[in-house]
């Protein structure tokens, strides 16, 4: 194939075409696949792409079955005047993982930029390697966290549900650990359009305050964060089980649209965390 690829940092891989603009479908998707379960984040860049979403979740389709929503295969992330979550607004969103409140948890997730927000508006996708994480976290860490676990709630359009996961958790089809965590916004935050519900067991209340600023020290530290910048065009595949992931928050009324579509994986993954959905 006639491509060429750069290492992200500090983990994943960028892939543009050489010389001319090459259709994204030109790239082998047993390749991307082997490339995915390696590097957990992939970032296609400069191929010729889709016209529609329709022509993106047929795309998504060579990879896998897509989860289905309400609204269809494929999320239209673009900022609404009146938004009732903080998905469809344009502050930030906390770290978390895709499906938590589902009954099916997405194996990966597939983002198409249709237009980006412009480099000095930010919005960036903030992607977290916990696998990395933890394999450099020092026995305290792993004992502190072993110790917890976190309970959330959540009411929108789509569901309303309530989870209940302990920070560490085994990779569903894999041997090594990932965390799974939804970082809370802060409850001072007026901006913050439809807070969830959040409890920690497992630690003294005192302690929760400086857990929690741990933890995401951690999560938001550059051995482990890699911010994708959007272009126009930019196609990202991202590992849902190792990775937790968030958005920066970017200039109100900038033009940024993604779109998102869910993929199952070759084995369905039930959500072991779900207490309820509605």
């Amino acid at each position: 194939m006639n491509f060429k690829t750069t290492k992200l940092n500090p983990f994943g891989l960028l892939i543009e075409p050489v010389n001319e603009k090459k259709d994204i479908r030109d790239l082998s998707t047993e390749e991307l696949k082997d490339i995915l379960s390696k590097e957990h984040l992939i970032a296609l860049r400069g191929f010729k792409s889709f016209d529609s979403a329709e022509d993106f979740s047929n795309y998504c389709e060579k990879f896998g079955e897509i989860c289905l929503w309400p609204f269809g295969k494929v999320l239209e992330l673009v900022e609404q005047e009146n938004p009732e979550d903080h998905i469809f607004d344009n502050t930030y969103i906390p770290m978390h993982w895709d499906g938590m409140y589902r009954k099916q948890v997405p194996e990966t997730q597939v983002f198409h930029c249709v237009s980006a927000p412009g480099i000095d508006n930010k919005g960036g996708t903030t992607f977290s390697n916990t696998k990395m994480i933890i394999e450099n976290a020092s026995e305290s860490a792993l004992e502190s966290w072993s110790k917890v676990r976190c309970t959330y709630s959540r009411k929108m359009e789509f569901y309303d549900s309530k989870t209940v996961a302990p920070i560490l958790n085994k990779h569903p089809e894999r041997e090594y650990s990932v965390i799974r965590y939804c970082e809370p916004p802060l409850d001072t935050d007026e901006s913050f359009v439809n807070h969830p519900g959040f409890e920690v067991e497992g630690i003294p209340e005192q302690e929760v305050g400086d857990f929690l600023q741990n933890l995401n020290k951690t999560l938001y530290s550059p051995e482990y964060l890699y911010t994708h910048r959007w272009e126009t065009g930019d196609v990202v595949f991202s590992d849902n089980s190792t990775l937790l992931h968030g958005r920066e928050p970017f200039t109100k009324g900038a033009p940024r649209h993604l779109r998102r579509v869910q993929l199952v994986g070759k084995n369905t993954l039930g959500n072991p965390h779900l207490i309820y959905t509605k």
